[in-house]
């Protein structure tokens, strides 16, 4: 079952899709690989950001900041 979508802010600021303009999202964690980690083999303490795709079209947006808020989206 997919997830149910999320809509996002930082701060006062709501997040829309950079291409289609969409409110609605799919969130995941993930992983920001550096190349050095991976080489030696530590890409478990790569820092990790939040991933939005959008919910229309697909789109996929990182964040690093963790100030970034997910609302549900009740779509």
């Amino acid at each position: 079952m997919a997830k149910k979508p999320v809509r996002a802010a930082v701060g006062d600021i709501w997040i829309t899709c950079q291409i289609c303009g969409g409110e609605h999202f799919r969130d995941r964690s993930v992983l920001l690989n550096s190349s050095g980690a991976e080489f030696m083999k530590l890409a478990w303490a790569n820092e990790s950001a939040t991933g939005l795709i959008c919910w229309q079209c697909g789109y996929v947006q990182l964040f690093a900041n963790q100030d970034i808020q997910l609302y549900r989206g009740d779509k």
